[in-house]
């Protein structure tokens, strides 16, 4: 398969209070043309700091890519100017971001946020930005959409919000989409059409798909492969497949075992206990080991590297091997 991007070794820190916020820890990712890659993990883990990253949106002033590559296409995203960067984002590279409310302006019509970029990267006129607009709605299922060209985002409801950031993300055919969470907000029912209208999307225009993700549901739907991340870290990745039958890394399997089963007689679910520790105070060793039920004392001095334990899996734990 053909590599579309390839993050090595990337940290990006924040800066506050004289603490040092590691964030993302030295990921090394790759994404594969036309593939959707799920990146799972608890809030805190670093999942969405990795796509803004990418993205080239960390706020600095107070964060920064300390180190690493982001290699898009063979370029440097890190090493970019900024005005080199806005002719990549929205255009080659686009991103659905987590709740559509904030992402669309509130004082410009729908039609006028799916033009511009039409406009700016592709140099259409407004007639012909006008015409792709209308066939992007229509893509997404967004019936009337003459009428919502000339709507407010606040006219909208929030299924149809995200429809249109679809459309947008979609407007220029990028050849990576990142997704942060798309369907968070959502009741089950329009999730479930959001998640089958990225699936033709990406069948259609052949887009590689980083979906980011706290929903194990969503990634058994959506994804070719998985990456695990705690802590700023990756502690597993495999194909979906292998990840769910034969997860390696425990926090993987609390995970697994956390998901609600009908054929469950159970009166609790089960929960890994205590939570992801803050970024400016990571344990030494294992950052897994103080929620770990199968610690060691090795696990509590002993960083683990990210080791290959099958074909195409690898895991971040002392005992995975």
């Amino acid at each position: 398969m053909e590599t579309l991007l390839e993050i090595k070794d990337l940290k990006t820190y924040f800066y506050s209070n004289k603490r040092e916020i590691r964030a993302v820890d030295g990921v090394d990712l790759t994404i594969y043309r036309g593939e959707t890659l799920a990146l799972v993990g608890e809030s805190g883990s670093g999942k969405s700091i990795t796509s803004l990253s990418i993205m080239g949106l960390i706020p600095n002033p107070p964060g920064k890519i300390v180190s690493g590559q982001v290699l898009f296409e063979g370029r440097d995203l890190v090493r970019l100017s900024e005005k080199d960067m806005q002719t990549i984002r929205g255009n080659r590279l686009a991103m659905i971001f987590q709740e559509p409310m904030t992402s669309l302006n509130p004082v410009f019509t729908i039609g006028f946020q799916l033009t511009e970029p039409l406009r700016i990267h592709q140099k259409m006129s407004k007639k012909e930005a006008e015409k792709r607009a209308l066939a992007l709605l229509e893509l997404v299922g967004i019936g009337r959409a003459a009428e919502i060209l000339k709507s407010y985002p606040h006219q909208l409801s929030g299924g149809m919000r995200q429809r249109v950031m679809i459309a947008m993300a979609m407007a220029n055919d990028p050849q990576l989409l990142i997704a942060d969470e798309p369907t968070t907000a959502l009741d089950v029912t329009i999730q479930a059409q959001i998640l089958s209208l990225m699936k033709d999307l990406k069948a259609k225009m052949l887009t590689a798909i980083l979906l980011i993700t706290h929903d194990l549901g969503v990634v058994a739907e959506m994804a070719d492969r998985v990456v695990v991340m705690y802590a700023g870290q990756i502690v597993e990745e495999a194909p979906l497949l292998e990840l769910f039958d034969n997860p390696r890394h425990p926090y993987t399997r609390g995970l697994m075992a956390a998901i609600p089963r009908l054929e469950d007689e159970k009166e609790h679910l089960d929960a890994i206990p205590g939570t992801v520790p803050p970024a400016y105070a990571y344990p030494k060793g294992c950052r897994f080991a103080p929620r770990c039920p199968l610690k060691t004392d090795r696990c509590t001095t002993e960083m683990p590297e990210l080791i290959q334990v099958g074909k195409d899996h690898k895991a971040r734990c002392l005992y995975a091997g």
